[in-house]
């Protein structure tokens, strides 16, 4: 049976956004697929996190995946950082990207902006734990949204590097899904944004909570 994995970070609300561009399509999907969902908490260290605060985020979060129309007894929902194979797989992959391959990864320079030199290790190597996430568990399809899709290509591409290397194919290579047209829905305040959980104004979105 083909196999979705994807996730949310737990910074702030979810919002329409989240809800249009991602979670009703899960929704969708696990009637069909066999699918796992996380709460990726260790994405969101790429950025200062108060841990108290982190971990209530993290409690809402999966109460409105459930709240949404996720089903616990249909799906796995669970919390990245209580699985350290995360991380290890992470490392391994790590050991086998080239640099130039994450020197083209646009979300990078995006969020970086001009401060490339003071970005943290976690922020360029995030398309890595990206990859591991979809490499441990095998899955075959990842709903994403367009901001996502090069770092699913560069899952596959980490996946086949790795199957060469060890002459077997031991990964899937899997392939992005992106569905309809409201999988980017932009800022209410600056409509050359996308709508985003760590918008400082709450104006800027409509919270699903």
């Amino acid at each position: 049976m083909n196999r979705i994995f994807s996730g949310i970070q737990p910074t702030g609300n979810l919002h329409l956004g989240n809800y249009l561009g991602a979670i009703r399509n899960w929704v969708a999907l696990q009637h069909d697929y066999d699918c796992i969902f996380c709460i990726v908490d260790l994405h969101a260290l790429t950025q200062p996190q108060n841990p108290d605060e982190l971990r209530q985020a993290t409690r809402e979060v999966t109460a409105a995946y459930i709240a949404a129309g996720i089903d616990p007894e249909r799906c796995i929902i669970f919390n990245q950082s209580t699985i350290s194979a995360h991380a290890e797989l992470a490392w391994l992959l790590g050991c086998l990207t080239p640099l130039g391959w994450l020197n083209r990864m646009t979300q990078f320079k995006e969020k970086a902006g001009k401060q490339r030199e003071n970005a943290g290790l976690g922020l360029y190597a995030y398309p890595v734990l990206m990859a591991a996430d979809i490499l441990l568990y095998k899955a075959t399809h990842v709903p994403v949204g367009e901001d996502q899709k090069q770092h699913v290509e560069l899952a596959r591409d980490i996946a086949g590097a790795f199957n060469r290397r060890y002459e077997r194919d031991f990964f899937p290579l899997p392939e992005p899904q992106i569905f309809g047209e409201a999988t980017r829905v932009m800022s209410l305040r600056d409509g050359t944004k996308k709508m985003s959980k760590s918008d400082t104004s709450d104006y800027s979105r409509i919270n699903m909570t």
